[in-house]
């Protein structure tokens, strides 16, 4: 795509101040009519050094309102950052819907600058180009607008640039030891881009290879370019919405009627997701009170000093939980968490989404929550919902929570690949168990306030949770995150096979790294 480029593109000052007023009249009001329509808008700015990035969007940000947007300037990871896989500290910055985001640098300074500084090597760069492609489909899906803009220069303008900036004390800051390297091996830092150009170009977050030689030149196409997607957009969702009325009006014309056709034999696939997973759970399952008593006191010293282990050799830990309301998440996390050193773990209880919450990604409030290598993050209830509660209750298309199995996949790849343990448990209790504990809940002035009417409304969709429950574990049950199924209805059981669980996941953990070393 590069050797392409034509950099002779040229545009005279009379032209430039003849197109410029009308652009940015425009963009201020494709900006106005993004936020009236509550469309997220990433602008991401790469390229070669001193090809102009920190120029080109001081000339866009002129057109917008300034409450309207946040710029981040990408440079190397804090320590921090360092601690959190590679994608945290960009999902924290997605915007909200209706706001835009523009970003100096990006998630490609993991394919570009650190592999040319070899920071990252042959399997980062994998992992990476894998992470950025779900990381860009999640957003776009979710209606977010992606536009990359890579300014191209070519090396000898480089240089004159590069040597310019070093010239003046007020300039000279912004050129490193690293600038200059990439200059001098132009070659092979254009090859890492082309590469990052074909593996990335998307249909759905596409590349604009920017002529950055002249600089009127490349700020009037990309003005055109952002223009020209944010149109796009919003000519899309006007199509969009034009189809759902239509839909409306035909499903209410034809309501009641519905066409005879010839079932569809189920695949494989769906044969698998008839045998209930659920059904096959042992729920007779029990452990008498000493026996759980000792068993319990050995586990948690022994968590206590894995705890210990994994902070020293920085190991992220993140145990999900999820089951039936009075399924016994919360006293099972209690016995777990009761030696550990509370500086090392957060619980994070999930409840509906909140409106900043809901303005952004679904994902965006769990990226958020996740632990820095050393410490544990316990989530009662989770991402999980997506395909549970906001399945069946309405909360969210057919469409999004089918497409959510991969994302969350995709998301609990990248925290393994972080080298993240990573461990999801169902809470099974069967429905006779569930209204005895409800019946307790309600009968205890202790409990009641743990029991409420839409526990009670929820039982009536039993069987469309255990349908949803059932598919869920056997779409994102993988190697790096599996599911265990605990059979709950003995509380004393199913505390300890949690923390054997946990014991067991950690201690492979340590041998396997241990045998890297």
């Amino acid at each position: 795509m590069l050797e392409k480029v034509n950099l002779t593109k040229k545009m005279d000052k009379a032209e430039y101040k003849a197109k410029m007023p009308m652009l940015k009249v425009r963009l201020g009001e494709l900006q106005r009519l993004c936020r009236v329509q509550n469309i997220p808008v990433i602008i991401v700015f790469e390229g070669f050094g001193a090809s102009g990035k920190g120029l080109q969007i001081g000339k866009v940000i002129q057109s917008l309102d300034p409450r309207g947007f946040q710029v981040h300037a990408i440079k190397g990871e804090t320590k921090e950052e360092e601690m959190h896989p590679f994608l945290w500290r960009f999902w924290t910055k997605t915007p909200e819907r209706g706001r835009i985001a523009i970003f100096d640098g990006s998630w490609y300074r993991r394919v570009l600058i650190e592999r040319f500084d070899k920071k990252a090597g042959k399997k980062e760069v994998t992992n990476a180009y894998q992470s950025i492609c779900s990381f860009e489909k999640q957003l776009t899906d979710d209606g977010c607008v992606i536009i990359k803009l890579l300014l191209d220069i070519d090396q000898k303008e480089q240089k004159k640039r590069f040597e310019k900036l070093k010239k003046s004390k007020e300039t000279a800051w912004r050129v490193s030891k690293g600038d200059f390297e990439r200059n001098e091996k132009y070659g092979e830092y254009a090859r890492m881009m082309e590469e990052m150009l074909q593996i990335t170009d998307t249909e759905y977050a596409p590349w604009t290879i920017i002529e950055a030689m002249d600089r009127r030149f490349a700020t009037i196409k990309i003005y055109a370019v952002i223009i020209n997607a944010l149109e796009e957009r919003l000519e899309q969702l006007q199509k969009e919405k034009a189809k759902e009325k239509a839909a409306e009006a035909i499903a209410e014309i034809s309501s009641g009627e519905a066409s005879p056709r010839e079932p569809n034999k189920p695949g494989t696939r769906e044969k698998e997701l008839q045998e209930s997973v659920l059904a096959k759970t042992d729920l007779s399952l029990r452990l008498e009170k000493k026996q759980y008593e000792e068993e319990l006191k050995k586990l948690q010293k022994r968590i206590k000093m894995l705890h210990g282990d994994i902070y020293r050799k920085r190991i992220p830990v993140v145990l999900c939980f999820e089951g039936w309301d009075a399924g016994g998440k919360g006293g099972a996390i209690k016995r777990l968490t009761k030696k550990m050193d509370p500086r090392g773990f957060v619980v994070n209880p999930t409840a509906s989404p909140n409106d900043i919450e809901k303005a952004h990604h679904y994902l965006w409030r769990f990226w958020r929550a996740m632990p820095k290598d050393g410490h544990i993050a316990i989530f009662d209830r989770t991402w999980y919902g997506r395909v549970m509660v906001e399945r069946i209750e309405g909360f969210c298309t057919k469409q999004e929570w089918q497409r959510a199995y991969k994302e969350i996949n995709d998301m609990e790849k990248d925290l393994s690949d972080k080298g993240a343990i990573v461990l999801k448990f169902w809470m099974q209790i069967d429905k006779e168990e569930q209204e005895r504990r409800f019946t307790a809940r309600q009968e205890d002035p202790k409990k009641q306030w743990k029991i409420t009417e839409e526990d009670w409304r929820n039982r009536e969709k039993w069987d469309q949770y255990e349908e949803a429950v059932n598919e869920m574990l056997i779409r994102t049950s993988t190697e790096y995150a599996p599911w265990i199924v605990v059979e709950g209805n003995d509380k004393y059981y199913a505390r300890i096979k949690i923390l054997k669980s946990v014991v067991q996941a950690i201690e492979k953990h340590m041998k396997t790294e241990n045998l890297k070393i």
